[in-house]
């Protein structure tokens, strides 16, 4: 029933949609596959089951942030990313591509924005030469002055409430 979706992989601010998604985006086939507590790593040990065997017409990714608040480099999230980016070429070279950058969050939460932007950037210059890819610049489009979540939008620093999404639907459309 999910064949030949949108499909947005990733971690529980993908998650968080829930049946929002759908109405986010009207008369289009939407798939959730985001996962509570992924990371760059689950997303690539379940991209085939979860993401590739719905032949999807788009795939959507945000993820990342867990892989900070584990420990993990930004170079480590990276390197997976190019993973999966080569796993859905091989699968598809016209499959259409929306990356979204790490969304701003909180030192308080183990993910500084320091660290979020270093890893942006690695996003950024993985897709380089990579024209079925799009990168959607979350970052800038939730980040305050100090490059934190704005708890209007993300009241727990971490995932976003229903202004957040919407403003993300916006951006996405």
């Amino acid at each position: 029933r999910d064949r030949r979706a949108g499909v947005f992989p990733g971690d529980p601010i993908t998650q968080g949609w829930g049946g929002g998604l759908g109405a986010a985006f009207p008369g289009t086939k939407v798939a959730n596959r985001g996962i509570s507590g992924d990371t760059t790593r689950g997303v690539l040990i379940r991209l085939q089951d979860d993401v590739l065997s719905l032949d999807p017409a788009a795939v959507v990714l945000l993820v990342g942030t867990n892989d900070l608040e584990e420990g993990a480099t930004p170079e480590v999230a990276a390197g997976n990313l190019e993973l999966i980016l080569l796993a859905i070429e091989k699968h598809g070279a016209r499959t259409p591509i929306v990356l979204c950058e790490v969304m701003p969050s909180s030192e308080a939460m183990k993910r500084p924005a320091a660290a979020i932007k270093a890893m942006n950037a690695l996003y950024r210059a993985a897709v380089k030469g990579r024209p079925q890819v799009t990168v959607l610049d979350t970052w800038t489009l939730f980040a305050d002055a100090r490059g934190d979540a704005p708890a209007a939008l993300f009241p727990d620093l971490l995932h976003p409430n229903e202004a957040g999404y919407s403003k993300w639907a916006a951006a996405l459309r």
